[in-house]
């Protein structure tokens, strides 16, 4: 029943884009430590969102302005090498990329596109390498942990006829106010930790490994402008990723059957980006061009054994709504989805493994300053990957 993990693997590369879990891409995964005997992986995916809405004026009889595709497509790639040092002590050292966002609200061009966030953007990049220890107390349990060294960099530009300055009572445009803002985040690395214990019993292939990820903290170097003039000296803006705690489990559930799952529960509401202008924009001087919310993500599957080459696998995900007024950098809210996926050891040694994920997303109304601006709704992502694994 082992050789089902690595459809599971693959499966679980393809995420949705803009899920309720903040910006989570690859879930920050442990099971490469958990293989059997040593193992190098690469794994490579693709996602393809499909995000439109409508501005929630009608500027015509035609009706309100369609959006398009607010939402691009994008590429995820990883892959580890994990060692046993002797029975009771294993090591690996992997690469993901664990955050990000693409996001790009066309133009209004006199049928298509928005008019009140048309030119808003959003680019986030993240890489992180970790290199990770498991210690085998008895055939029972075990404990792992290790270190995470984190890069983030990202750019922003707010755009469109929601962002110009208004009159408070009469709502009549009195200056640009924030349209055509940009905000250029340097990449900025900074290095976390992780610990966790795992019970198993290997005779009915059963597994529950808990890990605890500490956040990590980021000072971007930041440049900000409007309309391509930089608007104050480069600053440095402190930005919090989450910490997080992953659950994942599996069980035998009948021969070369096996049920597996995992819960991810990430702390977002500390994830605050504050440049010193925008921050300054409402007087405050803490207003954050991000508002996430703390949330988690389910995923539950089974998987079969079809014989000693071929293995495959169905599941499904859930993310949960949260309030339905969203920042326009990420116009969705909440998730179901299901993936297929298959595995075909092609030798003893080498194993590829394949999967495809369709996600629908939540409803949700882009709110900048939380003002609902535009409505998002029957929107989905489909996502592919494959994964190659050597043992050796």
């Amino acid at each position: 029943m082992k050789k089902l993990l690595g459809t599971v693997a693959i499966v679980a590369l393809a995420p949705g884009l803009a899920s309720a879990l903040g910006l989570d891409r690859s879930g920050q995964p442990v099971s490469l430590l958990f293989e059997d005997g040593n193992v190098a992986e690469l794994s490579f995916g693709r996602v393809f969102p499909s995000v439109d809405g409508q501005d929630n004026f009608a500027v015509s009889a035609a009706g309100r302005p369609e959006s398009g595709n607010v939402a691009d497509n994008y590429s995820q790639v990883g892959f580890g090498v994990k060692y046993d040092v002797n029975p009771k002590v294993s090591v690996s050292v992997s690469f993901d990329q664990p955050y990000g966002s693409n996001v790009d609200y066309p133009v209004f061009d006199g049928s298509e596109g928005s008019i009140l966030l048309g030119g808003t953007s959003a680019t986030v990049d993240s890489r992180a390498v970790q290199a990770l220890g498991r210690y085998k107390i008895n055939d029972n349990f075990s404990v792992h942990g290790g270190l995470r060294y984190q890069e983030i960099q990202a750019d922003v530009t707010l755009a469109g006829a929601a962002y110009l300055q208004r009159d408070p009572a009469t709502g009549a445009v009195i200056g640009n106010g924030l349209n055509g803002y940009n905000a250029r985040f340097d990449d900025d690395g900074d290095i976390g930790y992780l610990i966790g214990a795992a019970y198993e019993r290997p005779e009915i292939a059963l597994r529950v490994a808990l890990t605890y990820f500490s956040g990590t903290t980021h000072r971007l170097p930041t440049i900000e402008s409007i309309n391509g003039f930089q608007v104050a000296p480069e600053s440095v803006t402190e930005v919090e990723a989450p910490e997080s705690v992953n659950l994942d489990f599996q069980t035998g559930i009948a021969a070369d059957t096996l049920l597996f799952g995992s819960i991810r529960y990430a702390w977002y509401e500390d994830t605050k980006v504050s440049p010193f202008v925008f921050g300054n924009s409402d007087g405050s001087g803490t207003r954050s061009l991000t508002d996430i919310e703390d949330s988690y993500a389910l995923n539950i599957g089974v998987g079969r054994r079809f014989n000693d080459k071929l293995s495959g696998s169905v599941s499904f995900g859930y993310e949960p709504k949260g309030d339905d007024l969203v920042s326009p950098l990420a116009p969705t809210n909440g998730l179901k989805s299901i993936a297929l996926g298959l595995s075909y050891n092609v030798t003893e040694q080498f194993k590829v493994s394949g999967g495809i994920r369709y996600a629908r997303l939540g409803d949700a109304t882009s709110a900048p300053g939380g003002n609902g601006v535009a409505d998002f709704d029957d929107n989905d992502v489909v996502a592919i990957g494959m994964k190659i694994g050597y043992s050796f």
